[in-house]
């Protein structure tokens, strides 16, 4: 069966999910923190992994999982508990090596495949356990489908790449960003071992914020 998007359907998704993204979440947080931390292109890695964890929701959301989340507040809390628990991990992993961080940069950008996909997967994580846009997902998304029109999973699909792709943008703007202040850091190991510290610090914060905040029901 064929269906259509229409034009005014991708405008208006478009324009919410703009304003959506551009309000700074969990990823825009956790792109800034690896920035400065890790430098510019783990950054950049880590916004492509969580764009392609955010468009995972997407897929589960057009397969069952957004009308599963919306009726069962325990599947969305342990879906967001998973979330907190890795930013967690990763903020106790970047204060304990903030003092290696000189290190790390004078390496430069090195380590390999190996590297490349851990950063990848993190970023991947962090996306797909990702609550904010979860729940924008899962209530928003569907209110823009034209049920009458047919094949509701391909309108979902087609609809949901704005906002990984719009993330993808504007995170890595964020990432640009952040990666020239911590060129500034990177004169002064001690700057260094101050920025690893505070990133550690925010990310545990913000897992702790997600595991604390959401449905009530």
């Amino acid at each position: 069966m064929e269906f259509v998007v229409s034009a005014g359907q991708l405008a208006a998704f478009a324009a919410l999910t703009f304003v959506m993204v551009v309000v700074p979440g969990p990823s825009v947080l956790f792109t800034v923190s690896r920035a400065l931390t890790v430098g510019r292109r783990d950054a950049l890695l880590t916004v492509a992994g969580n764009a392609a964890g955010v468009y995972t929701q997407v897929v589960a959301v057009a397969f069952g999982l957004g009308a599963l989340i919306s009726r069962s507040a325990e599947v969305f809390t342990v879906i967001k508990l998973v979330g907190a628990a890795y930013l967690c991990y990763l903020g106790i992993q970047a204060l304990r090596h903030r003092r290696s961080l000189s290190a790390v940069f004078e390496a430069g950008v090195k380590g390999g495949r190996v590297r490349t996909l851990r950063v990848v997967r993190d970023g991947f994580i962090v996306g797909v356990a990702n609550p904010k846009s979860i729940v924008f997902l899962a209530a928003i998304l569907p209110q823009f489908v034209h049920y009458e029109s047919g094949a509701v999973a391909a309108q979902i699909l087609l609809l949901g790449i704005l906002l990984p792709v719009t993330a993808l943008v504007t995170d890595s703007m964020w990432a640009l960003l952040a990666g020239t202040a911590r060129d500034w850091f990177a004169r002064s190991p001690r700057r260094l071992e101050v920025i690893g510290g505070a990133s550690g610090l925010t990310m545990i914060g913000l897992g702790a914020t997600l595991a604390f905040t959401g449905r009530k029901d």
